[in-house]
């Protein structure tokens, strides 16, 4: 079960409070590298500009920072952030049971259409990392792209 590091004190009230955006990754091909970026930009019912595996309804995946150290911490692993080849990092949001939610990402809006499930690449990657993943979103979400812009890491986060 993921463990985080948290104060109860420090998390009140924190459903108001803006996160960051931490990383973009975008993928050439099928099964391909995940190639960081500074930038990006997202296209309103399609997903990221130039990133391959985009379905109408998993336009762009999103994890969360404070979930993947956790998973990392207890798989005793240290595998960076883009082995979970989702496209977005975020912190300061949680994404678990936020479906039909909108999620803002600088002034661009994303609808979460639901929570990605890990699959076999993650154990190749990790022993013991799709089972951790498994409960309660860790393996992150997908969503659809509601308003387009381009994207910068350090863009604050929020709900609607």
């Amino acid at each position: 079960m993921i463990q985080l590091d948290s104060d109860p004190e420090s998390t009140e009230g924190t459903e108001s409070m803006a996160g960051r955006l931490e990383a973009i990754w975008s993928k050439r091909a099928h099964r391909g590298p995940m190639d960081a970026r500074e930038s990006a930009t997202l296209i309103a019912g399609k997903g990221v500009e130039g990133s391959v595996g985009r379905s109408s309804r998993r336009q762009v995946t999103i994890i969360e920072r404070e979930v993947w150290d956790a998973l990392m911490r207890e798989t005793l692993s240290n595998a960076p952030p883009s082995t979970r080849r989702a496209n977005l990092m975020v912190s300061g949001v949680s994404l678990a049971d936020t479906r039909k939610r909108v999620l803002r990402i600088g002034t661009t809006r994303l609808e979460i259409a639901g929570e990605t499930k890990p699959c076999e690449r993650m154990e190749e990657a990790v022993p013991g990392l799709r089972d951790a993943m498994y409960p309660n979103w860790g393996g992150g979400a997908f969503a659809k792209v509601l308003t387009g812009g381009e994207i910068r890491v350090g863009d604050e986060v929020a709900w609607e």
